[in-house]
């Protein structure tokens, strides 16, 4: 990969992310990429132009990135990364002369603030707070079952508790009972609290010039942080003008005019939509892989175009489809570890078998014993589906969902 043409980047590219910049590679769009300096060696070794900036740094020297990008021709920065958001912010306000840009996207780091802008335009969210301890936690989690008239002979509704800046599931807990309050760390705090939402959990990636939503995919999860496909089921695409309609309203409440979003909806039987959270970066979940699959254009070229204020609409047409015309269904399934020692990938035959594989991305442990995870975590490899049916690919990501990928050749303790 070379990126050292002479037309200038007027793209910059926040945080390493090979794929990002192999997808603008390809199409022939200059960029720049902002990467940490660990990554220095990779960028010099494939020619690509960069400037090397610690993103876990704000200082007095911060502004100096958005004067270095501007001397570089850059006129937009696209954020890839949680951690990068904000530098997104202040570097795309520094550019185009408005600083409420950069509080616009500080509420994308910030779960609670995000809710809380999100119910003063009247947008449907849970009850939530933030909790600085323990004492919090309970006191919140005792409230919300006894407004929900709980008895002590009850099972408890659960709450859920959530780092206020973390990306998607890192740090996610559920809290279902006093004892899983007694555990809590004191490095969790200060977190969000919120209570659960019924109704089936989705996201979208919605990609946005002029305030004006050019594409917007809907992906069904099977399984939150373990199973997603796209596109939705058609019993959840066909939802399609609730789900806009609430895109609309988010937009709208936090003033987006460019790039994409990944939001998060909870959609109940009669159509009544609760707003998760939202962010302003590439998804988790294998989503842009998988929207690629399934639709044939990158949405890191997206991406990227919708963060450009010079785009033209004909050029977005040009290159976006129509989000009704699919080629196939596309999913993956995260895959963990089972079992607490492990030594071993195990693929059984059946699933290379089936005409719904496509490949998978399951690494050798290097360690035989396995991590403890707080909520989520990271998991340890990818299995790729592709299909044609909607119904089959959810029941084969439930299927091998509980299978150990994962296993020992260790005899089992006594």
């Amino acid at each position: 990969m070379s990126n050292n043409g002479k037309q200038a980047p007027r793209t910059a590219l926040l945080g390493f992310c090979i794929p990002a910049m192999e997808a603008l590679d390809k199409v022939g769009r200059p960029f720049l990429a902002v990467v940490p300096p660990e990554f220095e060696a990779y960028m010099q070794e494939h020619d690509i132009a960069h400037v090397l900036w610690d993103f876990s740094r704000v200082n007095e020297t911060s502004m100096q990135l958005s004067k270095t990008l501007q001397e570089r021709g850059v006129e937009v920065a696209v954020p890839l990364f949680e951690e990068t958001v904000e530098w997104a912010g202040a570097v795309n306000g520094f550019l185009r002369d408005d600083p409420r840009l950069f509080t616009r996207y500080l509420l994308f780091r910030d779960k609670a603030m995000m809710k809380r802008r999100a119910q003063m335009y009247g947008i449907r969210v849970g009850v939530f707070e933030e909790a600085d301890n323990r004492e919090d936690v309970s006191r919140f989690f005792k409230r919300v079952n006894k407004a929900l008239s709980k008895l002590d002979s009850d099972v408890a509704d659960p709450v859920h508790l959530k780092p206020l800046a973390a990306a998607g599931c890192v740090g996610h807990r559920f809290i279902r009972s006093e004892q899983d309050i007694a555990v809590l760390q004191d490095d969790e705090f200060p977190c969000l609290l919120e209570t659960h939402l019924d109704g089936q959990e989705f996201s979208c990636e919605v990609f946005i010039h002029d305030s004006k939503i050019r594409f917007l995919n809907i992906t069904e999860y099977v399984h939150l942080g373990h199973s997603n496909f796209v596109p939705a089921s058609p019993s959840l695409e066909e939802r399609r003008p609730y789900v806009r309609k609430a895109v609309e309203e988010l937009i709208d409440a936090f003033g987006i005019q460019y790039g994409m979003i990944h939001p998060e909806f909870f959609i109940t039987s009669d159509n009544k939509i609760n707003f998760g959270e939202v962010a302003a970066r590439v998804p988790g979940g294998h989503i842009f892989e998988l929207i690629e699959k399934a639709y044939g254009f990158s949405p890191f070229v997206a991406f990227a175009m919708c963060s450009d204020p010079a785009t033209t609409d004909e050029e977005l047409a040009a290159y976006l489809p129509d989000e009704r015309q699919h080629k196939d269904y596309a999913g993956c399934l995260m895959v963990y570890p089972r079992q607490k020692i492990v030594t071993r990938v195990d693929v059984p035959d059946r699933l290379i078998a089936d005409d719904y594989y496509e490949k998978h991305a399951l690494f050798q442990p290097v360690t035989p014993k396995v991590a403890e995870r707080a909520g989520f975590g990271d998991h340890y490899g990818t299995v790729y589906f592709r299909g044609d049916n909607s119904a089959r690919m959810r029941d084969l990501l439930l299927e091998y969902e509980q299978v150990d990928f994962y296993t020992s050749d260790a005899p089992a303790a006594s």
